[in-house]
């Protein structure tokens, strides 16, 4: 199976005063599979949105390796194959989702009659269509997350990273958050998440990455770690692994 995503050994830091420095991500190794959903839990401060960062090149390594799409290390064109939700998004407020994404859709060069059916088909999918020419600054948190996946989506990228996808929704909304992932696999896409949503984790993702304090403690599929009888949940297992 081809490999999207290998890291080798990572190791992240930051200063932290008195000419030290404390590692955010430590000595990380994992690879990602084409056409799988890898989730990355863990408490807040495990690394988790650090090592994102340095997967799509916006914080510097201090050691290890990452190859994206084969490539070690990732060449700037690599990143337009992928698509990527921040945790916190900022918009615009003065735009409707419609102005937005055709601004985003042109900065990446996309072709105008492309862009114009991409921007209905990712609010569609988003259950955003009928707000399309609704201000932005209106919209609920709920409604603001799945702009952003409308946005992640739009290039149709090969790759999707996504850091929290499932916060600030509601429970319809994270039902409807999961058919889209669950939907995207089946059209061969790989997803990189990183998720508090413990239960939510439980129903989507292949694979797993328990981190904590930058190391990961526990990394396979779910249906391994968890017993493949299904004895535990993912919120159980992740409790007895954290201790």
């Amino acid at each position: 199976m081809e490999n999207i995503l290998r890291i080798n050994n990572l190791t992240v830091s930051y200063p932290a005063g008195l000419g030290k420095r404390k590692a955010a991500v430590d000595s990380l190794s994992l690879d990602i599979e084409r056409n799988e959903i890898f989730g990355l839990i863990g408490p807040n401060g495990a690394g988790k949105t650090t090592l994102i960062k340095a997967v799509i090149g916006l914080i510097p390594l201090q050691t290890g390796e990452i190859s994206l799409f084969g490539n070690c290390p990732p060449r700037l064109a690599d990143n337009a194959r992928i698509g990527f939700l921040p945790e916190i998004s900022a918009y615009h407020w003065f735009l409707t989702p419609e102005e937005l994404l055709k601004m985003y859709g042109r900065l990446c060069l996309m072709d105008p009659r492309e862009l114009t059916k991409r921007i209905d088909y990712v609010l569609e999918l988003a259950g955003l269509a009928a707000e399309k020419k609704h201000l932005i600054k209106t919209f609920s948190k709920g409604m603001q997350q799945r702009l952003g996946l409308a946005q992640a989506l739009l290039h149709n990228p090969e790759f999707l990273i996504l850091d929290e996808p499932f916060s600030g929704l509601d429970p319809l909304g994270r039902v409807q958050v999961r058919e889209i992932l669950q939907g995207l696999k089946k059209e061969n896409k790989t997803i990189l998440l990183s998720s508090h949503e413990l239960s939510e984790a439980e129903l989507v993702c292949d694979h797993l990455c328990v981190m904590k304090s930058g190391r990961a403690l526990k990394t396979g599929p779910i249906k391994e770690l968890l017993g493949g009888k299904g004895v535990l949940t993912l919120e159980q297992y992740f409790l007895e692994v954290i201790k």
